[in-house]
């Protein structure tokens, strides 16, 4: 395993993590999930990812009973929470001081932790001043019940606003920033945010590395049997993956078969490596509802070396989806 420093911090997190998002509590069973993320920390692995909303607070339970069972020693550990979606409540929800404090502690309660290593803001939050946002953050921190905060899926100037404001204030600013990223989704992490990880010291923990399995090619032929966009639950996901513009995409991932094939190399070992060439990418979190999903996740790896020059100008040419940098005008 590779660990990567988050940022400009000290912490240092794997390059490959392992996240609770759809599966954990809702998925598979408690058994399976023991499995993948023991399969997991045996690669190396040390950034678990949750958060409360993950099947209404389930996949922390499950998360925290798997980690007391293992005996797994908490300092060897990083373990991420989101807060946002918390319940049906009015003050249930968003970025309001009331909710971090009190999400946050229903979030250890459930993790069975006096603390998590990194807190998120899920998404940024229309109702609420960032001000309150940067100052509840700083106050869990203070209370010793979480190490690092940062944003999910926030723009670049909210995250410049909130670095702002804590430089303003002499609080601790964001640390790290949790966006989608994958070869079919690229804007915001490779143009949006290129100015705040040299100029802010911005990490990336990125999400859905797979494009939600399109990237593995199991969706090359139609809905396999038993895939998780099958479950009827996830049909808003089936849509946001499969709905329009699927065909096109569908057609990029038989052309990059070729090019995995020739590299001795699964689909998915292909995509997570080309997220991992990326140099501002801190950690690429994997899912996984079966135990040889991780196995073939982690030696991804061994296979970023594989991806040279050459070989990134082919994907490129397969992808045909480069975003463009910002124009310079001068």
């Amino acid at each position: 395993m590779e660990y990567r420093y988050l940022g400009s911090s000290g912490l240092q997190v794997s390059a490959l993590s392992l996240g609770a998002w759809v599966t954990f509590g809702s998925q598979v069973s408690d058994e399976v999930a023991a499995d993948c993320m023991q399969a997991a920390r045996e690669a190396g692995v040390n950034f678990f990812d949750n958060a409360e909303a993950y099947a209404d607070g389930k996949a922390e339970v499950v998360m925290g009973n798997v980690i007391r069972k293992l005996g797994w020693k908490r300092s060897d550990l990083v373990v991420s929470t989101k807060v946002f979606w918390g319940g049906e409540g009015p003050n249930d929800r968003g970025l309001s001081w009331k909710h971090i404090v009190e999400g946050l502690d229903a979030s250890l309660a459930r993790l069975q932790m006096d603390y998590v290593d990194l807190i998120f803001c899920h998404r940024p939050d229309i109702h609420t001043p960032i001000e309150e946002t940067v100052r509840a953050m700083n106050s869990v921190i203070a209370r010793g019940k979480a190490f690092y905060w940062g944003t999910s899926e926030w723009s670049a100037g909210d995250i410049t606003e909130a670095v702002a404001v804590a430089r303003r204030e002499h609080l601790i600013a964001p640390q790290m920033e949790q966006p989608q990223y994958n070869m079919f989704h690229r804007e915001r992490v490779e143009v949006e945010y290129a100015r705040l990880y040299a100029g802010m010291g911005l990490g990336t923990t990125v999400w859905s590395p797979l494009a939600s399995g399109l990237l593995t090619g199991k969706y090359n032929d139609g809905m396999p049997e038993g895939a998780r966009l099958a479950l009827s639950s996830l049909d808003w996901l089936r849509e946001a993956v499969l709905g329009e513009g699927a065909d096109e995409m569908l057609t990029k991932v038989k052309s990059l078969r070729s090019v995995a094939r020739q590299l001795d190399l699964t689909l998915a070992q292909l995509a997570l490596a080309w997220c991992l060439k990326n140099p501002n990418v801190s950690s690429v979190i994997t899912g996984a509802s079966k135990v040889d999903q991780v196995l073939d996740n982690m030696k991804a790896i061994d296979a970023v070396g594989k991806l040279d020059p050459d070989v990134m100008i082919r994907i490129e040419a397969i992808l045909d989806n480069k975003p463009q940098p910002t124009q310079d005008f001068r």
